[in-house]
Order: C-alpha cells, then sequence, then structure tokens
C-alpha cells in the first residue's frame, strides 16, 4: 500500500494535518475538524494509502507558503495538488480556486458558476469536504445574504482569514461582521 505523508503544522488560526503523496499536497485541513474522520477516509480510500507521519519537500514548501500567507506576504498558492473526491467536488474546488484573494462568494454564485443554479446544497457539501483548506479557498463562501456560514476550522478561524484577506476593505463584507 502507498503512503501519505503526514505533519501537522500550527497557524496563528489553528492546527492544520498536511499531508502528500507523489510530490503533491493532498490534504492541508484543519486538524480538529468535526468531519476529520471522514475527510481523512476519503484520502486515505481515494488514493488507496494510508497516512504514516513524517515530512516530504511539498509539505515544507506548504509550510513556507502558508506561513507567507499568515503573515500577508502571500496571496496565491503555487503548490502541486491532488485533489481527492467525486468529479462534481473536483468540479467545485477548481471553481473555489478562482476566487480571488480578498474577495468573496455565496453557494448560489458558485452554483449559478458551475453553471447548475440548482446544485447549492451539492456545492456546500462539495464545499464542506474540501481536504485542502485555505489553499483551496473554501473560506471565501458565505451565505446568500452575506452572512459567515460553517467552517471546517470554525467560524473565528473563518472571520480571521477573511480579515486577513482584508476582504471587508475591498466591499466584499461589511465592516461590523
Amino acid at each position: 500500500m502507498d503512503s501519505i505523508h503526514t505533519a501537522f503544522f500550527t497557524t496563528p488560526f489553528g492546527e492544520l494535518i498536511l499531508g502528500s503523496m507523489e510530490h503533491t499536497l493532498c490534504l492541508c485541513d484543519w486538524r480538529f475538524r468535526k468531519m476529520r474522520s471522514s475527510i481523512d477516509e476519503q484520502i486515505q480510500s481515494g488514493l488507496q494509502a494510508a497516512y504514516v507521519e513524517g515530512g516530504s519537500d511539498i509539505i515544507e514548501e506548504a509550510r513556507v507558503q502558508l506561513s507567507q500567507y499568515f503573515r500577508g506576504e502571500r496571496k496565491q498558492f503555487d503548490l502541486p495538488l491532488l485533489l481527492v473526491g467525486s468529479e462534481f467536488q473536483k468540479q467545485v474546488w477548481k471553481e473555489l480556486q478562482r476566487i480571488p484573494y480578498g474577495k468573496t462568494e455565496s453557494y448560489a454564485g458558485l452554483s449559478e458558476r458551475l453553471g447548475n443554479k440548482a446544485a447549492i446544497r451539492a456545492v456546500a457539501s462539495a464545499n464542506g469536504a474540501n481536504a485542502l483548506s485555505i489553499v483551496v479557498p473554501c473560506h471565501r463562501i458565505l451565505g446568500s445574504d452575506g452572512s459567515l456560514t460553517g467552517y471546517a476550522g470554525g467560524m473565528e478561524a473563518k472571520r480571521k482569514l477573511l480579515l486577513l484577506e482584508n476582504a471587508f476593505l475591498q466591499g466584499e463584507l461589511p465592516l461590523n461582521f
């Protein structure tokens, strides 16, 4: 069985678990999220591989780029990604990557961007199954009324990520959010 190298990474907003396989990043997720076991199962079964604690070059590069992001020095990630999920989930995650730094989108807007206005719940579900938090920026998705909606890292982490990206200064969020 193949191996997925994993390591923990402490950020200003919480602890992440990073995972790599064959020179790609397949996991960058909140360590203590509610769906931890189902996300881990999705990754391991999808790749037919098991977690093995230990670093890799791609994990080290992810740490560098994430640190730059948290210091406000990086707006885009340049990491080879391995998206593990259904074709629909992968479409959602690729569309999430098209939402620019400091901008936000609603689930309804994301559904429209994918060409299926009726897929709001499926889009929300795919968003929740994202195993590459921050790098695939699911924190940029808000409710249709502009409210903060669920986030794997918790609502406070989501709020802080959006503040870090200055979304409120760019007119994306109300100043009192």
